[in-house]
């Protein structure tokens, strides 16, 4: 709702200053569509998919130890010795917690990796979006979202940007 009375009040503005100004030029950028259309955000998917192989490879085999020695356990729960169905038991807890423990850090790491990427590719597209701007005497460019209830497909930046924005990577 609050996006909802700043949107219309930035509009209200703008249209009040129009009388004022010669040409407001508006402009958006699809961020979500630039991020994943970015030679970065490609190169970033690529590296956390190849995390996430990883630490899915190693928690398969985890989970497979995990369930060998469970199976172990309701075999011989009733013939082992109270000391070493006790010792099973423990080994087998050990275990899940270490599993547990494991998967969480794995995706805390691959979440902050992702945050990681985001945020280094965002910083270097508010950049170029800034410099797109003042080269092409924008007034306002604005972030594609739900508050926008009607936008131009004409004033869509999002490719020139975007090429822009991969140029100038490979420089």
């Amino acid at each position: 709702m609050k996006k909802l009375i700043l949107a219309v009040f930035v509009m209200t503005l703008l249209t009040a200053a129009s009388g004022f100004a010669a040409e407001t030029k508006l402009g958006y950028i699809d961020m979500q569509r630039a991020l994943n259309g970015s030679e970065a955000g490609k190169e970033a998917k690529e590296q956390l998919a190849t995390r996430v192989k990883k630490y899915q490879d190693e928690i398969n085999v985890k989970q497979e130890d995990l369930k060998r020695l469970k199976e172990e356990l309701e075999k011989q729960g009733m013939l082992l010795s109270e000391s070493a169905r006790v010792t099973k038991e423990k080994d087998y807890q050990n275990k899940l917690k270490d599993f547990q423990r494991f998967t969480k850090d794995a995706q805390d790491e691959l979440q902050g990796k992702d945050e990681e990427f985001t945020r280094k590719i965002l910083e270097g597209m508010e950049k170029v979006i800034q410099e797109y701007g003042r080269k092409n005497g924008y007034t306002f460019i604005f972030v594609k979202n739900e508050a926008m209830l009607f936008v131009d497909d004409k004033a869509d930046l999002t490719e020139a940007v975007l090429k822009l924005f991969n140029a100038n990577r490979k420089k």
